[in-house]
Formats: C-alpha cells, sequence, structure tokens
C-alpha cells in the first residue's frame, strides 16, 4: 500500500467512531493552524528601506511595512542605516564599500530578519558581502550572519511566510504587467512568485509583458556613463509596455521604477510604475475599510 494511503478497514473504523472523536480531530486541526499563525506572528522585521527609496518611493517602504503587518509580523525601523555599498563597490572601491558593509552588519545586528523593497541592494549583500571580509576572520561570521537573513521583499513573503492573498481584493479592476529586474537573477529568483500574486488579487488582471526579462536600461552608473544606450533600452521597455495596454508596470526595484517612471513621463505612456507591495497594500486596505463598513 503507498505510504499515506487509508486501508478500507481503516475508513470503516472512523466512520464508525462517536463524533466526540471527530471534533477532537476537527479542534486539533484549528490548533496546528493556529500554531502556524502563532509563528508567523512571532517574526520580527526590521526594515532595510535602500537610498532610492527612502529618497524617490517612501510610500514604498510604508506600503511594505503595510503588508508585512498584515500578515503578523512586527516591523521595526533602524534609523541609523545607510547606503549598502553597492555603488562603491560597483566602480571599484571596495574598501568604501568596506566600510559601508560593516556598518549595515552593525545597524542589523540584532535584527531576526531583514527585509528589503529592492532587489539589487539584497542582491549586493547576498552575493558580495562575503567576498568583501573573505580576508577579515574576526568580522566574517557577523557579515555571514546578517547574509543569512537578509530577504528580499517578494522572497520573504513566498518563501518564509507563504502567504495566500486569494483574500483580497484590489478597490478598483486593475491591469498589470511586470519587468524582471536584473538583480533579482543574483537572488536564484524568477518572476513567477510576484506574477502569481497578480494573479491571486481580486479586480486584478495580469497581462505579460514582452522582453520583461529584458534589461531596463539603468544598471546604476551605467545610465550616466551611458546615456545613449541606456536611454534607448528603456525607450523599447515603454514601446512593449504600452503594447500589453495595462493600468500599471510592477517594478519591484527602486532604480529600475525610477528609470522607467522618467521615461513614462518622458515618452507619455500609458501605464504608472508601481511596487508590488504597493499594490497588497491598497488591498490591504481596502479590506479593512470593508470590514469597518459591515460593522457600522
Amino acid at each position: 500500500m503507498a505510504l499515506g494511503a487509508t486501508a478500507p478497514g481503516d475508513r470503516a473504523d472512523r466512520a464508525n467512531r462517536p463524533r466526540i472523536w471527530l471534533r477532537v480531530h476537527a479542534l486539533s486541526n484549528r490548533f496546528r493552524h493556529a500554531l502556524v499563525r502563532l509563528t508567523i506572528q512571532t517574526m520580527k522585521v526590521s526594515l532595510f528601506v535602500t537610498c532610492l527609496t527612502d529618497l524617490f518611493a517612501p510610500q514604498v517602504g510604508m506600503a511594505v511595512v503595510r503588508v508585512l503587518e498584515h500578515f503578523g509580523c512586527t516591523v521595526d525601523f533602524p534609523e541609523s542605516q545607510t547606503c549598502c555599498g553597492q555603488p562603491a563597490y560597483n566602480n571599484g572601491y571596495p574598501e568604501q564599500a568596506r566600510d559601508l558593509a560593516w556598518r549595515m552588519v552593525k545597524v542589523f545586528e540584532n535584527s531576526q530578519y531583514v527585509v528589503t523593497p529592492s532587489g539589487s541592494c539584497c542582491a549586493m549583500i547576498r552575493d558580495h558581502y562575503e567576498l568583501l571580509f573573505k580576508d577579515d576572520p574576526a568580522r566574517l561570521p557577523a557579515a555571514r550572519a546578517f547574509v543569512a537573513k537578509t530577504y528580499e521583499f517578494v522572497e520573504f513573503l513566498t518563501k518564509l511566510l507563504k502567504v495566500d492573498v486569494s483574500g483580497l481584493a484590489l478597490p478598483q479592476p486593475t491591469t498589470s504587467t511586470y519587468h524582471f529586474t536584473c538583480h533579482l537573477r543574483g537572488l536564484g529568483a524568477t518572476g513567477e512568485p510576484a506574477i502569481n500574486m497578480l494573479r491571486q488579487l481580486g479586480n486584478s488582471q495580469f497581462v505579460p509583458l514582452e522582453k520583461a526579462e529584458q534589461c531596463c536600461g539603468f544598471g546604476g552608473t551605467f545610465a550616466v556613463k551611458y546615456p545613449d544606450i541606456s536611454g534607448a533600452i528603456v525607450r523599447d521597455k515603454i514601446t512593449c509596455g504600452d503594447q500589453t495596454h495595462a493600468d500599471t508596470m510592477i517594478v519591484n526595484d527602486a532604480g529600475c521604477a525610477m528609470n522607467i517612471a522618467g521615461a513614462c513621463h518622458r515618452y507619455k505612456a500609458q501605464f504608472r510604475v508601481k511596487h508590488l507591495a504597493e499594490l497588497l497594500a491598497q488591498a490591504i486596505d481596502a479590506q479593512t475599510a470593508s470590514k469597518k463598513e459591515k460593522t457600522v
């Protein structure tokens, strides 16, 4: 008999069991689910907001907090956080990047989990911090511990919290498409988790984007050093976005979002740029408002 299969005799035995057993069995199932919820609720998360999100899209950081708290996390914001060191590292200044990296390690030293809305900054930490401290045995263990507890927002929702957003709905019908940011590859991620959430949300229609995995042309200082090439790449992204006739393009990285949103303004695109956290927060707020109306 296959593992997990039920023998005929077992089925008959269960059918003859008293109702009190069935009630206790149901209670035990509910208890297990309660334990799962309790485990989620004890997760303490520190928000690493990143420089660009803080300066150009603070609403994304607030949306991340709203979503994490909705799913039972306790969220704090270490105010002494600064840059993760990515610009310095990418431009050939490892010493300066190491100083910033160590500051990050110390700022988040007591955090249980660190969550960021930016795939690129998360990739900087996960891909390069251990390398930065490989010749520093005194600081390497702390750097490794920091790397191990740092997650990109969607990654944290799907891998650790394992959220189900099918019970949420946007306040109005929204058609979305999705740009897969380059640095998510460094995290071993795909666009499917975010796309699946867009498909699960009520009042949400997902439309695939042509060349979704093609770079938007930002690339940090690449856009400054090679503006003509960068401009041509982002113009192509706008063309593909307009072809979807979507209201919204989901871009889960502040640098890419800033680049594409700027091009949307210049070329009068038909869509707007948002982070997935913003849509989820809208759906959560709509659900909360609906519950309040029902209690009045």
